[in-house]
């Protein structure tokens, strides 16, 4: 899986995309945190990142299936598939290595805005007014975020050959995961609005992002990323049928 997850990963880093990827989440969140003067922290006068925790999934939304469309849907359209699942490799081990370098990725790209929590660590009246607790816990739901959105583009690029076919149906997973269980909770009341909103990821992710690490949350995002790259695994096994 090494082997696989080295090769991905110096593969992104030799091609534009990945710093495409990197700069546009940078720029984009940047310009909602520090610029925008609706998002601006600067003119917020509260030291929080929240814009930053609030911003980025919708960002991810997009840039993660830009990330994952070709893990798969290359190797299918340049005929090399077969030739890699003829290599001394589990499918588990293929799957595992292509994950784990888009999941890598996604990570590099959001190393660079602990700037932002220097910064407003920095500018905090008095220094150091900042919820630190809250910011390590929406760090941590952001990466549980990214590690499922980039399940999500892996199986939906294991489904095809075209890379933007796969993009399209990343960017729908991700979207319906994420925000259609909440806007299906908001047709109806009560308890079942509650239990449909147990179902989407902002539930959960807004629960973390508080600072309240609890094992239900870790489990849910464990078993959605576990049953997705199953997924991933079945549908490549689906070729000895």
């Amino acid at each position: 899986m090494l082997t696989i997850l080295r090769k991905e990963f110096n593969s992104f880093l030799n091609s534009p995309v990945a710093y495409v990827v990197i700069g546009v989440f940078l720029v984009a969140t940047g310009l909602f945190v520090w610029v925008f003067p609706d998002s601006s922290v600067l003119d917020y006068g509260y030291a929080d990142l929240q814009t930053l925790f609030n911003m980025a999934p919708w960002i991810f939304l997009f840039l993660i299936p830009a990330l994952t469309m070709r893990t798969f849907a290359e190797e299918k359209k340049a005929g090399t598939m077969e030739l890699l699942l003829t290599r001394p490799l589990t499918d588990g081990q293929i799957i595992g290595g292509k994950y784990l370098a888009c999941l890598l990725l996604a990570l590099l790209a959001l190393l660079p805005t602990l700037l932002y929590y220097y910064s407003v660590y920095q500018l905090g009246n008095p220094q150091g007014n900042i919820d630190s607790a809250a910011t390590v816990g929406s760090y941590l739901g952001l990466t549980l975020l990214a590690a499922v959105f980039a399940a999500i583009g892996v199986f939906a690029s294991a489904l095809t050959r075209d890379q933007i076919i796969a993009f399209l149906v990343a960017v729908v997973g991700c979207f319906l995961v994420y925000s259609g269980f909440d806007s299906l909770a908001s047709v109806f009341g009560g308890a079942p609005a509650y239990y449909i909103g147990q179902l989407g990821i902002a539930a959960h992710y807004r629960d973390i992002s508080k600072g309240l690490i609890d094992s239900r949350d870790l489990l849910y995002f464990g078993s959605l990323i576990v049953g997705l790259l199953l997924g991933t695994r079945l549908v490549l096994q689906s070729r000895n049928w």
